[in-house]
């Protein structure tokens, strides 16, 4: 399936096959949500990305969309506290989930994200694709572990975003991404995506996995 990009370099417009126009530069923020209750229930779908606190989720997003300081980037991990929900041009919704595994955050309140997160996890037909997204310099630790076992346990398909690519050897690259599958104990379906959000690499081809199956639900 290909996808026509419009001046890729200077914006974050594009086509969908079908010839529906999307504008990745109009993407507001919805709501952060701290209970169930709070979780859109209006049959858009709902890409969520989820990651360890330090693994530069938020600048995958930011590269995502075209937008330097959209999702919030700071020297301090732990920053998304509530399950945000972002909504793109009005046609899905981009879900980021509470960075997992910071040593300083008190116990409660990483069981209190915990929490959030299962039970959006377990509610039926809300998630319809993941991205998880994993440091390729290093072994997943269990925590992603765990992250990949939700999501298969959903049912829903996803991807796993390898970022730091820029930071690993091209030489080093074949070893991570099979580490990565062995450690997550990926099918054969789950795509891994060497991906950098200081260089760019991997945005073409994760947008379009994604529009792909907006498209798909469309």
């Amino acid at each position: 399936m290909i996808y026509r990009f419009l001046n890729y370099k200077k914006t974050a417009d594009f086509i969908l096959p079908m010839g529906l126009y999307m504008n990745l530069q109009n993407t507001e923020f919805l709501r952060s949500a701290v209970k169930e209750e709070d979780f859109p229930r209006n049959g858009k779908p709902q890409i969520v990305f989820s990651g360890r606190s330090n693994v530069g989720k938020s600048s995958v997003i930011n590269r995502l969309l075209g937008r330097k300081n959209f999702a919030r980037v700071g020297n301090t991990p732990g920053k998304t506290v509530h399950i945000n929900f972002l909504s793109v041009d009005g046609a899905f919704y981009l879900v980021d989930l509470p960075g997992y595994g910071y040593a300083k955050v008190s116990k409660s309140e990483r069981e209190r994200w915990g929490r959030l997160i299962e039970r959006y996890f377990s509610v039926s037909g809300l998630i319809t694709y993941g991205v998880m997204i994993v440091d390729a310099r290093h072994k997943p630790t269990e925590d992603d572990r765990v992250m990949s076992a939700w999501y298969q346990e959903s049912g829903c398909p996803f991807v796993v975003v390898a970022n730091k690519t820029d930071k690993v050897k091209k030489s080093q690259r074949e070893t991570s991404v099979a580490c990565i599958a062995e450690t997550l104990q990926l099918n054969d379906t789950t795509k891994i995506l060497p991906f950098s959000a200081v260089t760019g690499e991997g945005r073409g081809k994760l947008l379009g996995l994604i529009l792909e199956h907006v498209e798909e639900k469309a």
